[in-house]
C-alpha cells in the first residue's frame, strides 16, 4: 500500500448539522474516505449530535479525539470539519490544542450564515413557520438516527434551536470572540497559520453559472436546493455555495475559496453528483500530502 498519504497523526473527520458517518451503506464522506486509506492515511469519520451547539458538539468530539488517541497511540489528531463540523473542530482545537495538530475547515461557516440569518429573521422559533420546521428537522434528525449504521455510541442530545443560533451571524460572532484562532483580521483575508502550536486551514466553493448547475448536478437535488438558499444571501450575493459564504468560510491559511463546487459537493455527496470539472476528492488527497509534509 502507497504511503504517500500517511500522516503524522489520523485524520478525523467531522460531519456539519444533520451529519452522519453512514445511513446504511451511504457514507457522508462518500469516496473520500477510501481514497485517504488508499494513500496510506490512518482516517476516522466520526460522529457528534446532527442538532446542536457548536460548543456541545465539540464537547462530544473531545471525547471522540480521546477515544482515537487510545485506539492508534497518537498524542495529537489532524481534525477536518464540514460546515458546522468546522466550527466544532476549532472549539475542540481551543479548548485542548495539545490534542489538535491541526484544523481543517470544508465550507465552514466561521463568519455565519446568511441562511440562517434568513431563516431566523422570517421562521422564527415562537412563528408557524418555525415550530413545522423545528418538527420536520426534529424528524428528519430521528430518522437518521434510526437509519446510521456507523456510529454506536451513546444517544446525542438534540437541541433545534441551540444549533440555528450556532449557525447565525450573530451566534458565530459571540463564539468567535471565546475562539478566535485562526480567524482572519479583515474580512476576506487570510487568517493566522498557527496558533498554539495548532495549524489552521480552509477552503470553499461557489455557485458558478455554466459549472455548478451543470454535469451531473443536473441529477442532484441538493444543487437545486443550494441554489434556491443562495437566493437569501445579500452580503455575499453571487459569492456563495447556497449556505456559507466565500469569505466567511475563510480560516488560516485559505487554500481556495472559489471552487466550482456546492456546499455539498464539496465533501462529494449525493452519490458524487457533482459539476463538470470539479474533483473533491481530489482537494482532501492533495490536502493529507499538504499535512504529512508540514510534519502533522
Amino acid at each position: 500500500m502507497s504511503q504517500e498519504l500517511a500522516t503524522r497523526y489520523p485524520l478525523v473527520l467531522v460531519p456539519g448539522m444533520l451529519g452522519f458517518v453512514r445511513l446504511l451503506l451511504y457514507p457522508y464522506w462518500y469516496g473520500i474516505v477510501p481514497a485517504l486509506c488508499q494513500g496510506g492515511a490512518r482516517v476516522f469519520p466520526v460522529q457528534v449530535s446532527p442538532l446542536n451547539s457548536s460548543e456541545v458538539r465539540g464537547e462530544q468530539l473531545l471525547v471522540q479525539i480521546q477515544r482515537i488517541m487510545a485506539e492508534t497511540g497518537a498524542d495529537k489528531v489532524n481534525l477536518i470539519g464540514h460546515s458546522q463540523g468546522a466550527l466544532t473542530a476549532r472549539y475542540a482545537a481551543a479548548r485542548r490544542p495539545d490534542w489538535v495538530a491541526s484544523v481543517t475547515s470544508v465550507a465552514g461557516p466561521n463568519h455565519g450564515s446568511e441562511l440562517a440569518d434568513y431563516l431566523q429573521r422570517h421562521s422564527p422559533a415562537h412563528s408557524l413557520r418555525g415550530r413545522v420546521l423545528s418538527l420536520v428537522l426534529r424528524g428528519v434528525s430521528a430518522l437518521m438516527t434510526l437509519l446510521e449504521t456507523g456510529y454506536r455510541g451513546p444517544k446525542l442530545a438534540v437541541d433545534i434551536h441551540a444549533s440555528h443560533q450556532s449557525l447565525t451571524t450573530e451566534g458565530v460572532a459571540l463564539f468567535n470572540r471565546q475562539y478566535p484562532q485562526g480567524l482572519p483580521q479583515t474580512w476576506g483575508g487570510q487568517g493566522p497559520e498557527e496558533v498554539a502550536g495548532v495549524r489552521y486551514y480552509s477552503w470553499s466553493g461557489t455557485l458558478q453559472p455554466g459549472k455548478t448547475n451543470r454535469g451531473r448536478n443536473l441529477f442532484d437535488g441538493t444543487n437545486r436546493s443550494c441554489r434556491l438558499f443562495a437566493r437569501t444571501f445579500v452580503r455575499e450575493a453571487g459569492q456563495c455555495d447556497g449556505m456559507v459564504g466565500r469569505y466567511s468560510s475563510h480560516l488560516g491559511q485559505v487554500i481556495g475559496d472559489d471552487y466550482p463546487l456546492d456546499h455539498f459537493d464539496i465533501v462529494n455527496q449525493s452519490l458524487g453528483l457533482v459539476g463538470k470539472g470539479a474533483e473533491p476528492i481530489r482537494l482532501f488527497v492533495e490536502h493529507a500530502r499538504r499535512l504529512k509534509a508540514a510534519g502533522v
